[in-house]
């Protein structure tokens, strides 16, 4: 099994600290295609067709996280496809970095995953205009050593407030995530709704969190390290944070079925404005990375989900129970997705977390 996270992987752990603090470190190979991504997407199994077609993969330049992606390309950094995930693509398209997609060039446009399609101003805006191909998703969601942590004890998400868990938890440095694990305890669905109140109320549960925190974990790396060597018992971490600890032999294990449910999150990819390279070289890459046949490597590896519905139900059904996907409804009901929030709810949450990371 690949040890690969949705944004480094373990072997790639020093170049993905190089491309946090240089955005444009680049695996050079076909200069017609400049795709700017997270370090680990660069894997070929993900574009095998583009390979064949073009008879190299593209040159790919790595960022460390959104923000920084956000104003690379806003001070000139030129590139032709990047990867936000849903919570930037408003704030990407608004500040003019974006062009919108053809989807007559992307085949099994049509087979993207409905709801996913339907999370508010994400794919496609009033006008008709595409913005956004999703392609993969995940959870964020209870994650804990199997051998230290009774399940019983972490059936509801306000475990991670819980003064029994002092100096044994661990949630991302992810303003993102933070506040859904709180909108969560409040029984919140929609974040985008959030009211001042309420606000307040996950900003307090996120202090009491903090009591317990023995560490912000910043990729997968981290958690998985801290999970497997001990240091921490409970996480709030994405699925692929599981499924690397149990394949290095720890007794980890991850929980869909809190009684508040958990987070579900989705990436893809976007056309820069001033993308420099071959147009149809972007749609080669996308057409690829869309392909059915990704999504086993998707699941299989990373304990992602494919953003085309076809690619999941292609996926061997003990594959796709063994990572939770064989019955997806079953907690769509009890999830938060995360869908872009408005500007100034965003500011204030980002403010917000590092005024509780501070322990203020």
């Amino acid at each position: 099994m690949k040890t690969i996270s949705r944004r480094l992987t373990l072997t790639l752990a020093l170049a993905g600290s190089l491309a946090a603090s240089v955005a444009a470190l680049a695996i050079a190979a076909d200069s017609e295609l400049i795709v700017f991504d997270w370090s680990g997407y660069e894997d070929p199994s993900f574009h095998q067709k583009y390979l064949d077609k073009n008879g190299d993969s593209p040159t790919f330049a790595f960022f460390g996280d959104e923000d920084e992606a956000f104003e690379k390309i806003r001070s000139g950094f030129k590139a032709d496809l990047g990867h936000p995930c849903s919570q930037s693509v408003v704030k990407w398209r608004e500040a003019g970095l974006l062009q919108p997609l053809d989807t007559s060039k992307i085949t099994d446009w049509n087979s993207l995953n409905p709801g996913i399609m339907a999370m508010k101003d994400l794919a496609t805006t009033a006008d008709g205009k595409a913005w956004f191909m999703p392609w993969d998703w995940g959870n964020t969601l209870v994650t804990y050593n199997t051998e230290k942590v009774d399940e019983k004890d972490v059936q509801s998400l306000k475990a991670f407030a819980d003064p029994k868990f002092e100096g044994r938890v661990s949630i991302g440095d992810n303003v993102d995530d933070a506040y859904a694990l709180a909108s969560l305890v409040l029984g919140i669905k929609d974040w985008t709704t959030m009211t001042e109140d309420q606000f307040k109320q996950a900003s307090d549960f996120l202090r009491q969190v903090h009591k317990n925190v023995r560490l912000y974990w910043t990729d997968t790396t981290d958690i998985v390290q801290a999970l497997s060597g001990g240091e921490v018992d409970l996480a709030w971490a994405w699925n692929d944070a599981a499924v690397q600890s149990i394949a290095a032999g720890a007794p980890i294990k991850s929980k869909k079925d809190t009684d508040e449910g958990i987070s579900t999150w989705v990436c893809g990819y976007v056309l820069f404005k001033d993308a420099p390279g071959n147009s149809e070289k972007a749609y080669d890459y996308l057409n690829a990375i869309n392909d059915p046949e990704v999504a086993k490597v998707l699941v299989g590896d990373w304990g992602y989900g494919q953003a085309n519905a076809k690619g999941m139900e292609s996926v061997d059904p003990q594959v796709m129970k063994e990572k939770g996907y064989d019955d997806v409804e079953k907690f769509v009901d009890k999830t938060l997705f995360q869908s872009p929030v408005p500007s100034d709810l965003k500011l204030k949450m980002i403010a917000e977390f590092e005024k509780i990371k501070a322990g203020y």
